[in-house]
């Protein structure tokens, strides 16, 4: 079954909540690097990611991130029941 834009939003910024490599994000997330890379530009864009310049990039769910994954997740489970 395919996900859709929301799901793949909230599953990425779950994994980046104590901060992410690309790679992590991918091989969690499920998705090739092709794909991941416009979500974490919009995310990083929208200020929903911060991104920690370093050897690798590091990719961390800022407090506006965290907010939307606990509204997306109330959404969620009030859909759900």
């Amino acid at each position: 079954m395919k996900r859709n834009r929301e799901e793949i939003i909230s599953q990425i910024l779950s994994i980046c909540m104590d901060g992410a490599i690309k790679t992590r994000v991918v091989y969690q997330a499920n998705l090739n690097f092709k794909t991941v890379e416009p979500y974490l530009d919009l995310l990083v864009k929208n200020n929903l990611l911060e991104v920690q310049n370093g050897k690798k990039k590091l990719y961390e769910t800022t407090k506006k991130g965290e907010n939307l994954l606990k509204a997306m997740d109330n959404v969620n489970r009030l859909v759900d029941i």
